[in-house]
């Protein structure tokens, strides 16, 4: 394999793809990255055998061939070059030879045939939608994925396909986020997935604002393809979570007594700088609803107090509520809409975040001391 390059190319390339790598494999070679050319690009691949990454980046071949190189090396190495240009030149032992002006380095690989074949998939159906509308689903949705690992199916964001719609959520069992999106006209997609986590944060920063991107699924892996303008393509293939999801359905209040409308910054604010006097054994702030006016209380012995009021649109009963502040701040974070609703029905039951969007965002409250 012999090929020239320009440095930012191989960067971008290097940097979609070296991410999945995990720093403690047993196998050398899933250390490596998978480099091979065809029609005048080079494409690089690496795996850990669950979440696979490939992206096609254009270059000027001069010999076609295959070879796997140590990727954080390389990526490191590349990097610091101070050229814009880099050729690279692989002999029959694997052993690349990389110039980029009055730099050269040699890099021992390892043979391309001992690096995982990428996951043959049947010709099922597929979904195709902008990037930024999976983006921002899976952004609103990930916040709330579980880390417990003994609950495994938990451990990723559940979508549903139809022809119409797709219905993406996520939940730890202690709060919970869904969100939907109409699918356009030939969606021929149906049935429902497990992302795993390492997936879903592949995605969230590998999609792009502009672009489009292809979702097809068997019963044990997916595959989104991202497209966009430029000659870049990005390829992510990964196995699902296997299990059946519980029903998220059963857990989203029916109904609410109050719905109070909130300037999203400014209740964001207050949250973030009452969490300030709580800790890790008290991690509770108390929202007393009164005629509008809002009070935002924490009080933790061993930190201090704080007490925040803000003028709000509320006309019900007092309602006292207590909420995980970091779990409560999640969902502001992501959102962008300018103003949120909050629904609540009583201080023990679950509350809710609204925008006007299809989003919603059920929380569990906290026992008032």
């Amino acid at each position: 394999m012999k090929l020239s390059i320009a440095k930012d190319q191989l960067i971008a390339g290097l940097q979609a793809v070296q991410n999945v790598v995990s720093t403690r494999t047993t196998l050398p070679i899933l250390s490596n990255v998978h480099a091979r050319t065809e029609d005048g690009r080079l494409y690089l691949t690496a795996t850990d055998l669950d979440v696979t990454v490939t992206c096609g980046v254009e270059a000027q071949v001069t010999a076609a061939g295959a070879t796997t190189i140590p990727v954080k090396r390389l990526f490191i190495l590349v990097r610091e070059l101070p050229v814009g240009e880099v050729e690279l030149e692989t002999d029959d032992k694997n052993l690349t030879k990389l110039s980029a002006g009055a730099s050269y380095y040699k890099m021992n690989g390892l043979s391309a045939e001992e690096f995982p074949p990428l996951p043959k998939f049947k010709e099922t159906g597929s979904v195709t939608l902008p990037q930024d509308k999976l983006r921002a689903m899976l952004k609103k949705t990930s916040i709330a994925i579980s880390t417990d690992e003994s609950r495994y199916v938990l451990n990723g964001v559940f979508m549903k396909f139809t022809p119409e719609k797709l219905v993406m959520v996520a939940t730890d069992g202690r709060r919970l986020a869904l969100t939907e999106e109409e699918l356009p006209a030939g969606s021929t997609a149906s049935g429902d997935i497990i992302v795993p986590t390492k997936a879903v944060n592949e995605l969230n920063r590998l999609l792009q604002a502009n672009g489009e991107v292809e979702i097809r699924f068997t019963d044990n892996q997916v595959s989104f393809r991202l497209k966009d303008e430029s000659a870049f393509s990005v390829l992510l293939i990964s196995k699902l979570v296997e299990g059946n999801y519980p029903n998220y359905q059963q857990v989203i209040p029916k109904e609410a007594k109050e719905r109070i409308p909130l300037v999203r910054e400014e209740f964001l604010g207050a949250l973030r700088r009452a969490e300030l006097m709580t800790n890790d054994k008290s991690n509770s702030v108390k929202l007393a609803f009164t005629k509008n006016n809002l009070t935002i209380t924490a009080n933790t012995a061993d930190v201090g107090e704080a007490r925040e009021s803000i003028a709000i649109n509320y006309k019900g009963k007092d309602l006292s509520i207590a909420f995980n502040p970091g779990y409560l701040m999640d969902p502001l974070k992501v959102l962008e809409a300018d103003e949120v609703f909050l629904e609540l029905t009583d201080e023990l039951s679950p509350g809710s975040v609204k925008v006007t969007s299809p989003f919603h965002y059920v929380l569990m409250p906290m026992r008032m001391s």
